[in-house]
């Protein structure tokens, strides 16, 4: 276990349902496992169902957190897992689209995996970025203003003043976690 990550606070944000599971624990473990302080923040706080491939419920998982009150102010990067309806119902609450744009006016860090990335159109930050996602979000990203969407393992895009990270699926996980912890180290 390294520390290199001390003092480096890190947001995780879901819903309470349809969340991927290795999206969401694979980054936390890899993020801790570096000596990050890690908080998983739901919309509702308390237990939040994951899923594999997006239709075999799988774990039970308590949040740290609800996403209201939540401040930007007090972490150094913001990370957005996928999973579908994980990522349709994020898209959709406005604690979690009005941190992803805090985040992003304070220059920091957002990485955001698979289906993660629909919260970036709704929260009004995606335009003028390069990113990748997964494959059947590239027409609503494009047609939501970013730039450039690539079909890359992870995509590290620094536009507009501040930094977004992304991929495209599980797979990913591997390369997504090394940037996001990159990321850290730089800022």
């Amino acid at each position: 276990m390294s520390n290199q990550l001390n003092g480096k606070k890190v947001l995780i944000i879901t819903s309470n349902t349809g969340i991927e599971r290795d999206e969401l624990l694979k980054p936390l473990e890899a993020l801790k496992g570096q000596g990050a302080a890690v908080t998983h923040a739901s919309i509702e706080g308390g237990t939040a169902q994951l899923f594999l491939n997006d239709t075999d419920k799988d774990a039970v998982v308590t949040s740290d957190t609800k996403l209201a009150g939540l401040s930007a102010n007090d972490f150094d990067a913001l990370v957005i897992p996928g999973g579908t309806v994980n990522a349709d119902t994020l898209r959709q609450d406005s604690d979690a689209q009005k941190l992803v744009k805090a985040f992003a006016d304070a220059g920091k860090t957002v990485a955001s995996i698979c289906h993660g990335p629909w919260l970036l159109i709704d929260a009004g930050v995606i335009e003028g970025k390069t990113l990748t996602s997964y494959p059947s979000v590239r027409t609503d990203l494009v047609n939501a203003g970013a730039a450039n969407w690539v079909d890359a393992e992870v995509k590290e895009c620094p536009a507009n003043g501040w930094t977004l990270i992304t991929s495209r699926t599980p797979d990913d996980l591997p390369a997504f976690n090394e940037a996001i912890a990159k990321a850290l180290l730089a800022g």
